[in-house]
């Protein structure tokens, strides 16, 4: 049975695809252009249209020289990179156990992950607060790391368990043979084959932690202990917005961000691919 032939696209559909394209790719690039531009403004143009009449980096200056902006990259850093570290082993290990044992509520567990997921911020923000505070660990980053785990691990972690059911058991198997534990066989042989799911949960666990506003501002009080997210609302009060420094920040906060997925990039496709497969 010949295989049907797929028609070829009109000259005005192509037209048609190609400038939605187009004018998708301009919505989506306009804005980040903009910030990127007006951080170049000085601060009597930086509301304004006029982009190129004048070039300057004060705008950088001011903002490494006059605000705590490197203590806040630090903290954002530090909380993210625990995140990431953090969030990887357990979901990795949680979906490894997830996809090759059985084990009484099993079934529950995955529900729980899914369900965790489907509670906004605004709601959770509350109790997670009370919490952090009895435990002593407001103003602290092991209070965000924490919080964000909870944030990242249940996704990652079913995540990872799709990732773990397209690797064959023989694998575990032949590791058993040769007298691996199942944590031994999991960390020298299936870790090393699960780097595209690695890379997608360390992405996600980086961004989810580096990005995020809510709990941040919450949580975080000082100078000293803000992140990014909290250190970015200095610059807008009751009097108006330092639009300059904002945007200057803004772009240097996007830099490490545009490094991780370019370090992940290759591996997030196939992690991403792999992980939606139905075990």
């Amino acid at each position: 049975m010949n295989a049907p032939v797929r028609g070829r696209r009109s000259p005005l559909a192509s037209v048609g695809l190609h400038a939605t394209l187009i004018v998708a790719s301009v919505i989506a690039v306009f804005p980040v252009l903009w910030v990127l531009l007006t951080s170049l403004k000085p601060a009597a143009y930086a509301t304004t249209t006029d982009f190129f009449k004048e070039t300057t980096f004060e705008n950088y200056t001011n903002l490494l020289n006059d605000t705590p902006f490197l203590t806040w990259f630090g903290n954002s850093l530090l909380v993210a990179g625990l995140t990431t570290v953090v969030g990887v082993f357990i979901s990795a290990t949680t979906g490894y156990a997830v996809s090759r044992f059985r084990f009484p509520g099993k079934r529950g567990l995955m529900w729980t992950l899914l369900v965790t997921q489907m509670f906004p911020v605004a709601v959770l923000i509350v109790p997670i607060y009370n919490i952090m505070a009895s435990m002593g660990l407001l103003n602290q980053p092991a209070g965000l790391v924490i919080t964000y785990l909870t944030i990242a691990v249940p996704f990652c972690a079913w995540m990872m368990k799709g990732f773990f059911d397209t690797i064959p058991r023989e694998i575990d198997e032949s590791g058993y043979v040769d007298g691996l534990t199942p944590f031994g066989t999991f960390w020298r042989l299936i870790l090393p084959l699960a780097k595209p799911g690695i890379a997608v949960t360390a992405f996600y666990s980086f961004i989810t932690a580096w990005g995020e506003v809510a709990y941040a501002s919450a949580f975080m009080v000082g100078d000293e202990n803000l992140t990014l997210a909290g250190g970015l609302q200095k610059f807008v009060n009751q009097y108006g917005a330092q639009w300059g420094p904002m945007a200057a920040a803004s772009v240097l906060i996007a830099v490490p961000a545009a490094l991780v997925f370019l370090f992940a990039q290759r591996h997030l496709v196939t992690g991403m691919s792999a992980g939606a497969v139905k075990g």
